[in-house]
């Protein structure tokens, strides 16, 4: 029996679903950009600090970037929406308060092994102020709850109010990474206190908005059975993290410190795409498991595809064409050249990415988790072949769209199999 009639808080009426999807992707997009804008905004301090600080800087936003909290998100928004739609919100308490402890947990062991292993990590990554490991620390424990209650608030359907947490996130970072570098003289770990700074605040107003999912008093449940739910998932989704921001950890280590600031900046902007077509996989993912989980037809993943086709199309053309302009704005004028020959490539590569997490994010939304497997072999060799393919940038860059072309054919493949199977 049911233990909760709480549906999701926007589900619309059948007639009403495109419109309703156009409203909430709309104002995702606008959250999305201008908290996007915002953050973006931070690489204007690249301006008032060595080049070295700056690619150091990009470095360890690429290290947090790694952490899978994309699948962690994905994961949550699955089992959200569908346990809300079967009426089991004691299970998802349950679920929601494990999570968040367990995660907790992995992170004081982190905290442990980077105490042991400072002055290696000092040594590696060529920081000039050890303190800058303990806020990224911060940052990864953000980093890993943010995604929780968004995901919680992305399963409810509540895109209105995980649009303000975005921007509050986006308003924190900027605001006080910029106090920290202009009026206290900071550089990295400045502008890393603004990082962890805007997380916290946009996680705690998560944390509040979705009280009436943890709240509850939590009811036990079948951990096996999660497991074989949210595993796939995990896994499919942090193979498409990786072949998303792995680039830079590897540009940082086989690259000389400018270099990684000039490639940096170009990624900055080319990661800009999946703002401005994310929202659309954002709305459609909790949708199709709520399709799913009441038996119902959907064709949101057509509209969707066609709709990130076009945009991440444009908007890597826009890229390669503005970017001369763009680039002499945020950063520099010594990075324009150097960022302009990398940008094209980069830009280019998120084109097939921005497309191939549509139909990712469809499979793992319908449970078709066959896809899992091959994704991540594609990771996997990814990860090889940036050790080996990286004479130049361009080459990175080159590698890099190659395999996002494979992780687009692929989904494709195994999309076509899956509608196959489906009942007409």
């Amino acid at each position: 029996m049911p233990d909760t009639n709480i549906e999701s808080k926007t589900v619309p009426a059948a007639g009403n679903q495109h419109a309703s999807f156009f409203k909430q992707s709309g104002w995702l997009m606008i959250a999305n950009v201008g908290g996007g804008v915002l953050m973006w905004a931070v690489h204007f301090l690249s301006k008032k600090i060595p080049k070295a600080e700056y690619g150091t800087f990009v470095a360890l936003l690429g290290f947090v970037m790694c952490i899978p909290t994309l699948p962690l998100q994905m994961v949550i928004v699955h089992q959200t929406a569908q346990r809300l739609a079967r009426g089991r919100l004691a299970q998802l308490s349950s679920m929601i308060r494990s999570v968040t402890l367990a995660t907790f947990l992995i992170w004081v062991v982190g905290v442990i092994c980077a105490a042991i292993f400072q002055s290696k990590i000092v040594e590696h990554w060529h920081l000039s102020n050890p303190a800058c490991i303990y806020v990224t620390l911060g940052v990864a424990l953000m980093a890993v709850w943010q995604p929780i209650f968004w995901g919680a608030m992305q399963g409810q359907q509540n895109f209105l109010w995980l649009g303000w947490s975005m921007i509050s996130n986006a308003v924190g970072r900027l605001t006080i990474a910029t106090l920290a570098v202009v009026v206290l003289g900071a550089y990295v770990t400045g502008m890393m206190v603004g990082v962890v700074s805007g997380m916290i605040i946009s996680t705690l107003f998560a944390i509040w908005m979705t009280r009436s999912l943890w709240l509850p008093r939590p009811q036990t449940f079948n951990w096996r059975e999660l497991l074989r739910e949210v595993l796939p998932p995990m896994f499919g989704f942090a193979a498409f993290s990786f072949l998303f921001t792995g680039d830079t950890m590897f540009v940082k280590a086989y690259f000389s410190d400018d270099d990684a600031a000039f490639y940096g900046s170009a990624g900055t902007l080319s990661r800009a795409l999946m703002w401005l077509v994310g929202p659309l996989a954002t709305v459609m993912f909790p949708r199709i498991v709520h399709s799913v989980a009441k038996a119902e037809k959907s064709n949101l993943m057509t509209l969707v595809l066609v709709g990130t086709g076009v945009l991440s199309a444009l908007g890597a053309l826009s890229l390669t064409i503005l970017g001369p302009y763009i680039v002499p704005i945020v950063y520099p004028k010594d990075y324009v050249q150097a960022a302009m020959r990398v940008l094209p490539w980069y830009a280019a590569a998120m084109v097939p990415l921005s497309i191939g997490n549509v139909l990712l994010n469809n499979l793992l939304a319908r449970s078709s988790f066959k896809v899992v497997a091959p994704v991540c072999v594609l990771a996997i060799t990814y990860g090889w072949a940036l050790t080996k393919y990286n004479k130049s940038l361009i080459m990175v860059l080159q590698t890099m769209g190659i395999f996002n072309l494979g992780l687009l054919a692929i989904c494709g493949l195994f999309t076509c199999i899956d509608a196959r199977r489906r009942p007409s």
